[in-house]
């Protein structure tokens, strides 16, 4: 995985990743109506770095994977009815999760913040999450957006890292950091589209995982030996 972009692709990916950072940044400072907010500037630096850190290594380790995870929507053509569904909700649901604290925290207050030492634990979580999501994409290649068997790529079952842990580990990170970040922004009606959200990303392992079973070799196999789709020794 060590072949490298062109120029043209990897000016590509730069700005894919500029304006996704930059829409990121006015999602939560615009309905806030105001740059005077800590909170979110501290979200936006830590986002901001990990993706900074992540297309460095992918364009140098693997650009292929750097390419799919810098997709501005998660819809590709080929992908499954259910699997469209499922991350069209998600895709609002995320982006309304950006738009709430600002209305929520700043603008009309309808909530109170959270204490400030919560806050501070939850911008420090995102840190463990950030290496965790690392760790799932230097073991697998094949980390779509979508649920897909990647024929082109010659798809194959990945049991090393923490896939020998749990079927689906990269749903742990996002979970997390799914409630961390509007606790770090001090956002208590946030937490509802989290739950929501929670629980889409839970209905979609089952999908995928039955999809995988189906139509990805040595799946049914590598899911007899890791029995759990995301929290060892529980589920």
């Amino acid at each position: 995985m060590n072949e490298k972009y062109p120029q043209k692709n990897s000016i590509k990916l730069w700005l894919s990743f500029v304006v996704r950072m930059v829409l990121f940044a006015i999602a939560l400072l615009w309905p806030a109506g105001t740059v005077n907010w800590w909170e979110a500037w501290v979200v936006i630096g830590l986002w901001t770095v990990y993706g900074l850190v992540m297309t460095v290594y992918l364009s140098r380790y693997d650009p292929a994977l750097l390419a799919e995870r810098l997709k501005l929507l998660p819809i590709q053509k080929d992908q499954k009815v259910w699997d469209k569904l499922m991350m069209s909700l998600f895709t609002v649901a995320s982006i309304a999760l950006y738009i709430v604290p600002g209305l929520d925290v700043i603008r009309y207050e309808w909530s109170a913040p959270l204490p400030v030492w919560m806050v501070i634990i939850a911008m420090v979580i995102h840190l463990p999450c950030f290496w965790f999501l690392w760790w799932v994409m230097r073991e697998n290649t094949y980390l779509s957006q979508v649920v897909k068997i990647d024929d082109e790529r010659g798809h194959k079952v990945i049991t090393t890292g923490p896939y020998a842990l749990v079927r689906h580990p990269m749903y742990i990170a996002v979970i997390v950091l799914l409630f961390a970040t509007p606790v770090a922004l001090g956002s208590r009606y946030s937490l509802i589209l989290v739950l929501f959200l929670t629980v889409l990303l839970i209905v979609r392992t089952y999908f995928e995982d039955r999809t995988l079973h189906t139509e990805l070799a040595g799946y049914p196999e590598y899911a007899k030996q890791t029995r759990f789709r995301l929290i060892p020794g529980i589920w």
